[in-house]
């Protein structure tokens, strides 16, 4: 399906979520426009009837007339509406279902753990809750050693099978955090120095274009202070 117009993308500088989807739509080439929301507009009208959750990303696609809301679900959506040559997902068994896999520990694995560092660094009101701290660097090293041993044994160089799919790409923006949240216990480069696998594979990632074309619309977001 060839995009005629441009889908909206609601999302934010700081988060990473929406990212996700950029770089989605950035590799898929589909046009869209970004419209970044300030956090106390999130539960408000109109956006609150685009998402009644009021969290980013969620799009609007004028092609399809669809709304929809929850990163996961706009990814697989993207690739079925707009990856006709399936060229970043599998549509047979088995692999079909395990990309599905990775993209829902993604979602259910890291984003939680990392985004709840995030938060008890960044906008809890109490500070300096060492054990709290604690179990979400620890997770966040125990995930990133999931991908670690499991690209290990994969003996490609992907989540599955033998080319990149939307179930790696979904993985790097989070990732972006690692300085902020992990800054103090090393970074990404103690991530990087322990799990050398998921290291390559993560380098990998970032430099394709796609990917590089949203961290810089990202970072051009944060100076911007949005």
């Amino acid at each position: 399906m060839s995009s005629t117009k441009p889908i909206k993308l609601y999302s934010h500088a700081g988060g990473p979520n929406p990212w996700k989807v950029a770089i989605m739509l950035n590799e898929l080439d589909t046009p869209y426009e970004t419209e970044l929301m300030d956090f106390t507009k999130l539960h408000q009208e109109p956006f609150e009837s685009t998402n009644p959750n009021g969290r980013v990303p969620a799009i609007e696609d004028p092609n399809t007339g669809i709304t929809l809301f929850e990163s996961g679900a706009i990814l697989e959506y993207l690739e079925e509406t707009y990856d006709k040559s399936n060229k970043f997902r599998y549509t047979s068994f088995p692999d079909k279902f395990l990309s599905q896999s990775w993209l829902h520990f993604q979602t259910s694995g890291q984003g939680p753990y990392f985004g709840q560092r995030a938060w008890f660094i960044f906008y809890h009101q109490e500070k300096g809750l060492t054990s709290v701290l604690d179990r979400y660097a620890n997770e966040i090293r125990r995930v990133t050693g999931v991908l670690d041993a499991h690209l290990k044994k994969q003996g490609t160089q992907n989540l599955v099978g033998d080319k990149v799919t939307y179930a790696d790409l979904a993985w790097v923006p989070w990732y972006w955090l690692i300085p902020a949240i992990m800054g103090e216990e090393g970074g990404m480069e103690d991530l990087q120095k322990k799990f050398p696998t998921f290291a390559a594979w993560f380098d990998r990632l970032s430099a394709r274009p796609a990917v590089k074309k949203a961290r810089e619309d990202r970072d051009k977001a944060m100076k911007a202070g949005h």
